[in-house]
């Protein structure tokens, strides 16, 4: 279930939708829970997670979340520096660099964090839960675990070839 929507720079991509019911004294009473990821498209990425008892209003609270909650990505040429884990609760995700013109190999979850991103070439893996939002929560941590080559030689104080 993904919608997509820009708003000027952002992209946000509706990875899910659940129906919760409540059982009350009339019959059953719903709300609504919306996962949304949003990003620029040019190494910014967020995920938010809102909740209400209509569908729109659950995608607002979702939307102002994630971008309220935007991480850096350090991306080269289209795609990662290295290959990456990550990983939340039980869901597992592998991220490996890929060259141009591959694509984005990537389940639903998966994809579209990595597209908001601005990734447009990666391979990746999902292990154990298939739960979205397990899944988006790993993808994010192995984007945050992404070092480029600067960033490896500024922390450890020596030279890269």
């Amino acid at each position: 279930m993904a919608n997509e929507n820009s708003r000027g720079e952002i992209i946000d991509r509706t990875v899910k939708i659940k129906r919760c019911a409540a059982v009350v004294k009339g019959g059953r009473r719903f709300s609504f829970a919306a996962l949304v990821v949003v990003g620029d498209g040019k190494g910014r990425v967020g995920w938010g997670y809102g909740k209400a008892n209509e569908v729109p209003p659950s995608v607002e609270k979702a939307q102002k979340m994630a971008t309220r909650n935007m991480e850096k990505v350090p991306l080269e040429e289209g795609s990662i520096p290295h290959k990456v884990y990550g990983q939340f609760g039980s869901a597992r995700v592998v991220l490996v660099p890929a060259g141009p013109g591959t694509g984005v190999i990537a389940g639903a979850s998966v994809r579209a964090v990595c597209e908001a991103a601005g990734i447009k070439n990666i391979l990746t893996k999902s292990l154990g839960s298939t739960n979205p939002v397990l899944l988006v929560k790993a993808t994010i941590e192995a984007l945050k675990n992404l070092r480029t080559k600067q960033d490896v030689e500024r922390l450890r104080g020596v030279q890269l070839t």
